[in-house]
């Protein structure tokens, strides 16, 4: 059975692609009169529009007693109109100005409270088309900064992994869960970016969510391979039976249903996933005969796991470290080399995929 995609791009990056949809003839198109400001029949169309307010910075801190938790976040609020008198005539009547739609973020914070990405963005997505009725589409971009609570192992000095003479209490946890939280310090952890694109459209009563990890950079030393690839007078690649691997990985995937959907878990869930697919068990890792191979068997796993995902795209470039060459060098350091690498950032490989399950439109 084939499988049905309507692809629609949704920039990772705040709206530098706008959204679009091809060959349909949207409500605004059909009221806008294709007129310049003297009432004649205009040679050109515009065929997309839009404007927003980008890069709106928003912390909130909720306190429950003690217990403080926080969120931070960079917002962008994209609106279409059903009108483009705006552009062809300059009359601003029904624009709803990029500052009014600052302020909404900051006023929907403090009314609602901030409990994830998506729950805010939809919050604010359905705010704008249920408050102006001229608005035809908003799209909303979050991205999360990686605030994580200070742990008790953290505000103790060690050296070599164990607690410093003199320091109180000991530093060895066997699981993070045993740690003890502080109730409202916290530092700030850049293993990945944690972001989401809603979109909600007038004409269309279901929602298009979108949530993505962005710049989860692994490396591991050993278990890598790269053989029995294509053999002809191009080729200048020796068979890799062991290789570092080490990538920059970027994933995004669309909920088909969000009712009572954890969306916080579900975006730990799907980083989970893709850091054990790559690693395996700490003890004995796991086999990548490709990069290829791993970020398939990550998307599976998340359609396999999450039932509310429709869709999961992956990217995994090759960071690349080579063998230094230590042979004219055997007076000073005899033997081979296998342990210190140059790495070359570029060029390098591209692998990507997009896993879906059947009979499914996708918007990413």
């Amino acid at each position: 059975m084939a499988i049905s995609i309507k692809v629609t791009v949704i920039a990772v990056r705040m709206f530098a692609t706008p959204l679009r949809q091809p060959n349909v003839l949207t409500q605004s198109q059909k009221m806008s009169p294709g007129m310049d400001g003297h009432d004649k029949p205009y040679q050109y169309e515009i065929t997309d529009h839009g404007y927003g307010k980008d890069a709106v910075k928003v912390l909130h801190v909720s306190r429950k007693g003690p217990v403080h938790t926080i969120q931070e976040f960079e917002v962008g609020t994209h609106l279409k109109l059903y009108s483009k008198k705006d552009y062809y005539q300059g009359n601003n009547s029904d624009i709803v100005a990029t500052d009014s739609q600052k302020n909404t973020v900051y006023l929907l914070a403090k009314k609602h409270g901030i409990e994830s990405p998506e729950k805010f963005a939809l919050l604010l997505a359905k705010h704008f088309i249920n408050k102006y009725s001229h608005v035809e589409e908003a799209h909303v971009h979050v991205e999360a900064y990686p605030w994580q609570r200070v742990c008790q192992d953290e505000t103790r000095t060690t050296i070599n992994g164990k607690c410093e003479k003199g320091t109180a209490g000991s530093c060895d946890f066997s699981s993070i869960d045993d740690r003890s939280q502080h109730n409202h310090a916290f530092i700030f952890t850049p293993t990945a970016l944690h972001y989401c694109d809603v979109v909600v459209r007038r004409s269309d009563p279901k929602q298009t969510v979108i949530t993505g990890i962005k710049g989860l950079r692994v490396l591991k030393t050993t278990q890598s391979s790269f053989v029995n690839f294509v053999n002809d007078e191009f080729r200048s690649l020796p068979d890799q039976y062991d290789r570092i691997f080490s990538t920059v990985i970027d994933s995004s995937w669309e909920y088909s249903d969000t009712e009572s959907l954890d969306f916080l878990k579900a975006w730990q869930t799907v980083k989970n996933i893709i850091l054990r697919n790559f690693a395996g068990d700490p003890q004995v890792g796991v086999s990548s005969p490709s990069v290829q191979h791993t970020l398939y068997l990550s998307e599976r796993e998340v359609l396999d796991v999450l039932p509310q995902v429709s869709v999961v795209s992956m990217t995994m470039p090759n960071k690349h470290y080579f063998n230094f060459d230590t042979k004219p060098f055997q007076k000073i350091v005899p033997g081979d080399n296998n342990e210190v690498f140059i790495p070359v950032d570029k060029p390098h490989g591209t692998i990507y995929a997009q896993l879906a399950r059947k009979n499914i439109n996708s918007h990413l």
